[in-house]
């Protein structure tokens, strides 16, 4: 995990059948954090730690805690998938929902 006193985003996912989610969590210098979801809303958090309860209660997971065998549980193979990127938040709206196709 990384230092929660320094600006960095955090990517999280959750998976419905062969679906993939994205939310995208920023954490704030001022100790806040941001969660970026998959509707395009940006949902504002006291402390990192509260929102990453709330991402675990909305059964998300942290992309960089996966392996492969946890990938596979979700129905793709971990070399095959990273968090979408844009060069703006509008521009990741539509990015952030995946379908996997077929399965891995």
């Amino acid at each position: 995990m990384l230092d929660d006193s320094i600006q960095h985003d955090e990517w999280w996912l959750a998976s419905l059948g062969r679906t993939l989610v994205w939310a995208r969590m920023r954490v704030r210098e001022a100790g806040t954090a941001e969660v970026l979801d998959s509707d395009g809303n940006t949902l504002s958090y006291d402390s990192p730690d509260t929102a990453r309860a709330a991402l675990m209660d909305a059964e998300f997971v942290a992309f960089d805690g996966l392996d492969e065998d946890d990938a596979l549980a979700r129905g793709f193979r971990l070399g095959e998938v990273a968090p979408p990127r844009a060069v703006s938040d509008d521009a990741l709206r539509p990015l952030m929902v995946m379908s996997l196709g077929r399965s891995a």
